[in-house]
């Protein structure tokens, strides 16, 4: 999944995902309902600057700027090269950015919209809570963030993607979370929640920032 693009803290793993982003497309097809209702929540306007943290391939870009409603202004960033290489062309006033989820290379208060699909649940606990409290740094006051974990809502489905995750690195994101009980940690206020099931079982939350 997105996992593999995920702003990796290590360059074994960084190097398992620029490894893996010649056929990465091939799964975005499992991640595109999530990502269409991420967009839903995130609801971002026209005088919005959004921030695509983990963009990889740049799905939720290429499905962002398919909407008459879009941002102006956008920045997709990613640890891994070659994930961003295979972005291809966006709109005017749109970029990608080599960058750690654990240290945002931005100003404080910068974005209005951020969106984290398929990135917390491959970091661990104290990655996790960094990056949810470098995303909180970077948002302006009462900007929305939506993340996207693959989550399964009954306990066996969720034991068998925790196994399979366990399996292979490459599958590392298979393994199920659901992050809400950090986010308020990191300053977030959580607001709305969907668990999707087609494609990759997935939550997609949204917060607000105070």
């Amino acid at each position: 999944m997105r996992a593999a693009t995920l702003a990796a803290v290590s360059g074994e793993r960084e190097t398992t995902w620029d490894r893996a982003a010649p056929r990465y497309a091939r799964q975005e097809r499992l991640e595109r309902q999530a990502i269409g209702r991420a967009l839903d929540l995130a609801a971002p306007a026209a005088d919005d600057v959004l921030l695509d943290v983990a963009t990889g391939t740049g799905l939720v870009l290429r499905e962002l700027a398919r909407r008459a409603s879009r941002p102006a202004s956008a920045v997709g960033l990613d640890a891994s090269a070659a994930m961003i290489a295979r972005v291809g062309a966006l709109p005017q006033g749109w970029r990608t950015q080599l960058g750690n989820a654990t240290a945002l290379p931005f100003a404080d208060g910068s974005f209005d919209v951020v969106i984290g699909a398929y990135l917390l649940h491959v970091l661990d606990p104290t990655d996790r809570l960094a990056s949810l409290a470098e995303l909180h740094r970077v948002a302006r006051p009462g900007a929305r963030l939506v993340v996207v974990t693959t989550w399964a809502a009954r306990p066996l489905s969720r034991a068998l993607l925790s196994g399979l995750a366990r399996g292979a690195p490459a599958l590392a994101g298979l393994r199920p979370l659901d992050p809400r009980p950090e986010m308020p940690r990191a300053g977030w206020i959580l607001e709305r929640t969907a668990m999707l099931h087609q494609g990759y079982p997935s939550l997609v939350v949204l917060a607000g920032r105070s």
